[in-house]
């Protein structure tokens, strides 16, 4: 029997998502509490994987597991056991073929600039002390729904087969604490939102022109586009499956 994990946890003390060699990570504490747990050796598949650092309002991982489960009870008890940064929300069965990875229609982050300086956020949201240009940023925004081939905001070096990413939305907004950057699409290469973020940034402080994204998109070039902002102002917020996952 298959079953999905929605939870949610602050990146800080992690080295991402995914199990490391050397270092600590979310997927690796939660495959030893649900092994204690259930008193069997369960490896999980997460949605994803977020970098060292990065948050997660809402992620989605899947394991298998022989018998039937008390949802609520395991929710109960996962969350005693797990350290204070990872809540585990929901645990539901789903089909054996469902996957956490493969079936997801579409990922949402957010990533958080703080525009004065505040003691309380510091740890969550990127401080720039410089006035932003917004209307710049919303307009270099709409340029990237001409694209598909996003490599030039990828990481060097990774094992993608394609570089081609469906985005949905991708806009600024401004709250009570500073500007979000809100981006949705079908799936996001590795450092990405960062790397996008880092370059919009920079069109912000007018270092750039809203209409020099067509040139650093069409060159396919980490090195033309903008720096990564740091992991601890980003967010992945919302992922989205289809109705049929479940039984």
């Amino acid at each position: 029997m298959r079953f999905f994990i929605e939870l949610s946890y602050n990146g800080k003390a992690y080295h991402g998502w995914q199990n490391q060699p050397n270092a600590i990570s979310v997927q690796e504490v939660l495959e030893k509490g649900l092994s204690t747990i259930l008193k069997s050796n369960i490896a999980i598949v997460g949605a994803g994987r977020t970098d060292a650092g990065v948050h997660a309002a809402q992620m989605f991982a899947h394991f298998d597991f022989d018998s039937a489960i008390n949802s609520k009870n395991l929710v109960y008890k996962l969350n005693s056991y797990l350290p204070k940064d990872i809540a585990i929300h929901n645990i539901f069965e789903v089909n054996p073929e469902a996957h956490a990875r493969f079936d997801a229609l579409s990922r949402t982050y957010h990533y958080k600039v703080s525009i004065s300086k505040n003691v309380f956020n510091y740890d969550f949201a990127y401080q720039v002390k410089l006035p932003l240009d917004v209307e710049k940023m919303n307009e270099a925004c709409k340029i990237l729904f001409e694209y598909k081939d996003f490599q030039c905001f990828s990481k060097s070096n990774t094992d993608v087969k394609t570089y081609h990413c469906d985005i949905k939305e991708a806009f600024w907004r401004q709250d009570s604490e500073g500007l979000i950057f809100v981006i949705t699409a079908n799936r996001f290469l590795r450092n990405m939102v960062r790397a996008v973020v880092g370059t919009m940034v920079n069109i912000g402080l007018g270092k750039l022109k809203p209409e020099d994204l067509h040139q650093i998109i069409a060159s396919k070039d980490r090195g033309k586009a903008g720096f990564s902002v740091p992991a601890h102002g980003l967010y992945l917020v919302e992922i989205i499956y289809p109705n049929t996952i479940k039984n």
